[in-house]
C-alpha cells in the first residue's frame, strides 16, 4: 500500500514556543493565561469538551498542538447567532467544524423520529444543546462571524454526507453536505493525516482553494483537472462497447498484429495440442489519475436505481490500496472526492494516543456529569477500523476496513495512566476494545492482496482464506494488562465478533475465564437467512458454536455467565414472518430483549440504500433485473417488528395477536409451550392475574437485568 509522509515529521510551526496547554482554551481569559493573542485554529464542536483520546475534538486539537499550532475550542455554542463563534477572536488559519462524536440527527432523534430529551455528550445529559445538521449550521455561523476564514469540515456527520445521500429525517435525497454548508474542504474518515497537511499548507501561505489533492478530503471544483481519465459510471443497464468485426480468415498472429493484441500459448481442449490463442489488447489505465463519475445529484435524487448504483460505486472505492477518486455533479459545481486516507502505522497510532491529554472534562464542567465520558473514562481504545462490512453500520464508511492497531506497550502505558491519574479509579478497566473487541492486529496475510482486494467484507459470506485470524496478540495483551499492579479486573465491553472468536478456542477460554463481568454482549442481529444476507452477517451456526464454547469455558471456570444477544427489528429484507421466527427463537432460548434496536437508516450505509430504493446494491443492478428488497417503512409495521422482539411484554400482545390471526399463524396463540403469546381473556387483561403470572413464569423467566439465562 502507498506510504504517506510520517504524521509527526512535519516541521513545527513557530507558535510551539508557547508549549503545551493544560486544556485547549475555550475562552479569551484562558488564552490570555497562556500568553496567546490569537488562535491559529479554532475547533467548533457539538460535544462538551473532554480532553480524552476518545473525543475527536481533543485528538485533532492535541495533534495540531504537537505540530506547533495554537488551537482553541468552541464547544456547544449557541447557534442562533454568531456571538459565541466570535468568542476566541479570528483564527489565523481556519475553523475546524465537527458535529461531535455522533451524527447530530442520530444524536437528537430516535429511530421513530421522536426527539430525544437527553444527550450523553452534554453536561448533565441535557438535550437540545446542538442544532439539527450541526455541521451546516456551525459553518453558516462561522461564515457570518469571519467571512474570509477558511472552513474545514470533519466528524462522522461530514463523512457520511460527503456525496448526495438519502436523509431519513426529511425522506429525500440531500446534496453533499459540502455544498449545503458552503465550506471550503471536507475531511472524511479518521482525519489526522488530512488535517495535518491542510494546516501545514495554509500555514505556509497556500490558499485553501489550492488545497485539492489531499487523500481523505472532498472539495468543490468548477471543472475537472487536466490529465485525468474519467470513467463514466453515470448509468446502469448500459450495453458495453461493441468490438470491431475482423476478417474471419485472419490467423491469430495476423489478428494480433492488426489490433495491438498478442498471442499466448495454450492447449486445444479436444486434441491437447499446443496452440496460439489471441488475447485482445487492453489499454492500461493509471488508477492514480482515474476518477469515477457518479450520477448527477438530480439523477440519484429522482431515480432509486441510480441511487443504489451510486452507493455501490462508492463502497467499491473504499480500499486505500486501490480506490480511485470520485466526482459527482451538483447543479453547476463538481463535488470531488480524493481516495481514502492511508491508515496510520502502529507507531503513528501510539504517538496519537500518547499526546498529552488531561483525560478528563474541561474544569468549567465542575460538578456536572457527562455520561459519554463516564462510560469510557476507564476504558482503552486499542484499535480502529472494521473489516466486517455490516451494511447497517457506519464504521467501515468512516474508519475504513483496514485494522489500525496500537502496540501492546502503548496500551499498557495508557492503563497505567488511568490507574495513576484518573479520578475515581477502583482498579477495574471497563473495556479494552474499539469498533470490535477482537480484531486487534488481524489483517490480510498478504499486503499485495490487501491492496488489490475489492471485497466489502473479509468475513462474509465466510471468513476469507487470506485473513489472519490469530488471536494470540490479543491474548498476550489481556494477560499483561490484568497482571499490572493495581489492576483488579479487565473487562471486555466492546461488541465481540464471535465468528472470528470461534477460530481461536484459546481466546474464547481466556475471555470467558478472566474478562467477562457476568454478561457478554454479542450481536447476531437476526436468526433468518433473508435479513442476515442483507446485513452481511453470518448465520446462526457461528452463534451456536460460540454459545457452546462460552458455556463450556464458563462451567470450567466455575462461573455463571450469560450471553446477551442483540437483534435488529425492521431491517431491509426482513418480513413479518422472519420476525415471528426470531421471536420464537428468543422464546425457545428464554431470552427477553428489553433493549430493542430498530433499524436506523444512517446516511451512506448500504442498508440505507436498500431502505430508500428497494434494491440490493450488493447484487447486479439494472432497471429490468436485479434483486428487489422488502422494506419496512410503514410506522405500524415497524412497531409490529419491534413488538415481536418483545413478545413477552403484555402491552405488545394485542398487536401480535392481530398479526398472527391475520397471517394464518393463530396456532401460536395459546398457553402451550410452542405458543408465542397467550389467548386473550378477561383474567389476562390484568397484568397481576394468576394466569398471567403463571404464563410469565413458565415461558419467560427473567434474570436480574431483564434477560433470561441460557
Amino acid at each position: 500500500m502507498q506510504t504517506e509522509k510520517p504524521l509527526f515529521s512535519y516541521p513545527k510551526y513557530w507558535a510551539e514556543c508557547f508549549g503545551i496547554a493544560p486544556f485547549l482554551p475555550t475562552t479569551r481569559v484562558e488564552m490570555d493565561a497562556l500568553g496567546w493573542d490569537s488562535c491559529d485554529v479554532i475547533i467548533v464542536t457539538g460535544d462538551a469538551y473532554v480532553d480524552h483520546p476518545s473525543f475527536g475534538m481533543a485528538v485533532i486539537g492535541r495533534l495540531l498542538e504537537a505540530q506547533g499550532f495554537r488551537v482553541g475550542i468552541i464547544d456547544q455554542p449557541d447557534w442562533r447567532n454568531k456571538d459565541d463563534f466570535m468568542a476566541l477572536g479570528k483564527p489565523n488559519l481556519f475553523f475546524g467544524i465537527t458535529a461531535g462524536n455522533m451524527d447530530s440527527m442520530i444524536n437528537r432523534y430516535t429511530a421513530d423520529k421522536r426527539e430525544r430529551s437527553d444527550d450523553a455528550y452534554s453536561p448533565d445529559d441535557e438535550g437540545g444543546r446542538r442544532p439539527d445538521r450541526a455541521v451546516i449550521v456551525y459553518s453558516q455561523r462561522c461564515r457570518e462571524a469571519w467571512k474570509d476564514v477558511p472552513i474545514v469540515l470533519g466528524s462522522i456527520e461530514a463523512s457520511l454526507r460527503r456525496i448526495a445521500h438519502y436523509d431519513y429525517w426529511s425522506g429525500e435525497v440531500r446534496r453533499s453536505i459540502l455544498v449545503d454548508s458552503q465550506a471550503d474542504i471536507l475531511l472524511y474518515g479518521n482525519a489526522e493525516r488530512a488535517i495535518s497537511e491542510v494546516a501545514q499548507r495554509l500555514s505556509r501561505g497556500q490558499e485553501v482553494t489550492q488545497v485539492t489533492d489531499i487523500r481523505g478530503t472532498a472539495v468543490l471544483r468548477k471543472d475537472l483537472p487536466e490529465g485525468w481519465t474519467v470513467i463514466d459510471s453515470t448509468r446502469v443497464d448500459r450495453p458495453g462497447k461493441v468490438d470491431p468485426i475482423h476478417n474471419p480468415y485472419d490467423s491469430d498472429e495476423e489478428l494480433a498484429a492488426a489490433t495491438g493484441g498478442k498471442c499466448s500459448v495454450g492447449r486445444d481442449e479436444d486434441s491437447g495440442e499446443q496452440v496460439l490463442h489471441f488475447v485482445p489488447h487492453r489499454q492500461k489505465i493509471d488508477r492514480t489519475k482515474s476518477v469515477i463519475r457518479l450520477p448527477h445529484y438530480h439523477k440519484v435524487k429522482n431515480d432509486p436505481v441510480l441511487y443504489a448504483h451510486a452507493s455501490r460505486a462508492l463502497h467499491l472505492e473504499t480500499n486505500p490500496g486501490n480506490a480511485r477518486a470520485l466526482v459527482q455533479r451538483h447543479e453547476n459545481i463538481e463535488v470531488w472526492l480524493n481516495p481514502p486516507p492511508i491508515p496510520l502505522t502502529t507507531d503513528e497510532m501510539d504517538d496519537v494516543f500518547g499526546l498529552p491529554f488531561a483525560r478528563v472534562p474541561h474544569p468549567k464542567y465542575d460538578g456536572q456529569r457527562i455520561p459519554a465520558y463516564e462510560m469510557i473514562r476507564f476504558s482503552v481504545n486499542i484499535m480502529r477500523g472494521c473489516f466486517g462490512g455490516c451494511t447497517f453500520c457506519s464504521i467501515t464508511e468512516h474508519e475504513g476496513r483496514i485494522i489500525q492497531s496500537r502496540s501492546e506497550d502503548s496500551i499498557i502505558r495508557e492503563i497505567e495512566n488511568i490507574r495513576d491519574k484518573t479520578p475515581g479509579f477502583t482498579g477495574v478497566i471497563s473495556d479494552l476494545g474499539g469498533p470490535t473487541a477482537n480484531m486487534y492486529r488481524l489483517a490480510c496475510k498478504s499486503a499485495e492482496i490487501e491492496s488489490a482486494c475489492r471485497r466489502l467484507s473479509c468475513v462474509y459470506p465466510g471468513i476469507c482464506s487470506n485473513l489472519n485470524t490469530d488471536h494470540n496478540p490479543l491474548i498476550s495483551l489481556y494477560r499483561r494488562a490484568r497482571d499490572l499492579p493495581g489492576i483488579k479486573k479487565v473487562l471486555i465491553a466492546s461488541g465481540l465478533r464471535y465468528d472470528l472468536a470461534v477460530e481461536s478456542p484459546e481466546y474464547v477460554e481466556e475471555l470467558v475465564t478472566h474478562h467477562v463481568g457476568g454478561y457478554l454482549k454479542i450481536a447476531p442481529e437476526h436468526t433468518e437467512d433473508g435479513p442476515l444476507s442483507k446485513m452481511m452477517k453470518p448465520g446462526m451456526g457461528a452463534y451456536d458454536r460460540f454459545s457452546a464454547m462460552f458455556e463450556k469455558y464458563s462451567k470450567k471456570a466455575g462461573k455463571k455467565q450469560y450471553l446477551i444477544p442483540y437483534f435488529i427489528a425492521a431491517h431491509p429484507g426482513t418480513t413479518e414472518n422472519d420476525m415471528v421466527e426470531l421471536a420464537l427463537w428468543l422464546k425457545r432460548n428464554r431470552f427477553r430483549a428489553d433493549q430493542v434496536q430498530t433499524f436506523y437508516p444512517s446516511p451512506m450505509a448500504t442498508a440505507t440504500a436498500m431502505y430508500h430504493t428497494g434494491r440490493n446494491p450488493l447484487r447486479g443492478l439494472s432497471y429490468k433485473r436485479g434483486e428487489k428488497v422488502s422494506r419496512v417503512r410503514n410506522l405500524n409495521k415497524r412497531r409490529l417488528h419491534k413488538a415481536l422482539l418483545r413478545y413477552h411484554d403484555a402491552a405488545n400482545w394485542p398487536l401480535i395477536r392481530e398479526h398472527l390471526n391475520s397471517s394464518g399463524r393463530a396456532d401460536l396463540i395459546g398457553d402451550e409451550e410452542h405458543c408465542l403469546v397467550p389467548r386473550e381473556s378477561a383474567n389476562r387483561r390484568s397484568a397481576g392475574s394468576k394466569k398471567y403470572r403463571l404464563f410469565e413464569t413458565k415461558h419467560t423467566r427473567k434474570n436480574a437485568v431483564g434477560r433470561t439465562r441460557r
